[in-house]
Order: structure tokens, then C-alpha cells, then sequence
């Protein structure tokens, strides 16, 4: 079942940090299965906090999304994500049914 990553960057911190988080982050990319559904593009924040950014990563299953977040490419860039901004990450099952079929 698909997965996906949500990257909500609330505040940038330390602006230097987080692009040295922009230059080392893609490297788990290359070893794992993901494809970018959004990436810091125009958003509207309905409810909730503002955001300054956010990214939406799609994995073939959740096993994926936490190779990839655990991967020590993906950990030597956390820290500069940590230090430079004010951040939230999280895994979400997708679903294979159709939405009909979840209300019913």
C-alpha cells in the first residue's frame, strides 16, 4: 500500500543550516523509492498553524518511508533540517480503496 511523507516546515531558524539540509537530503532520494507528489510549492493553509513550506513524498509502502527516513543519508541530513528550522515529519498510510468505499 502506498505511502507518503508530509514535510511541514512551520519557520526557518538558521537559513544557512537548512540549505545545507537542500543540498544533502536529495542523497536518500537516490537509494530509495520516492517520488515528489508536492515540493514546496504555492499552498494555502486552511486550518491549523501557518507553513512556510510544504512536501508531499509518495513510497510504494510504509516499510519504504521508513528505510528511506532512517537511510544514513537521510539521517546525515537531519540535523541540518533540525537546526535550521522548525519542522514536522510524518508517515501516512495512503489507501488502495476508492473513496466511495471508506465512507460507506
Amino acid at each position: 500500500m502506498t505511502a507518503y511523507a508530509v514535510i511541514i516546515c512551520e519557520r526557518t531558524t538558521d537559513p544557512d543550516a537548512l540549505a545545507r539540509y537542500r543540498e544533502t537530503a536529495p542523497l536518500a532520494r537516490e537509494k530509495h523509492p520516492v517520488a515528489p507528489i508536492a515540493f514546496y510549492g504555492p499552498h494555502e493553509v486552511l486550518e491549523g498553524d501557518p507553513a512556510e513550506g510544504v512536501a508531499i513524498l509518495s513510497f510504494p509502502t510504509m516499510a519504504a518511508a521508513r528505510a528511506w527516513y532512517s537511510s544514513p543519508e537521510y539521517q546525515a541530513a537531519l540535523p541540518h533540517r533540525q537546526h535550521g528550522s522548525i519542522s514536522r515529519v510524518i508517515l501516512v498510510a495512503g489507501t488502495d480503496d476508492p473513496v466511495d468505499k471508506l465512507t460507506e
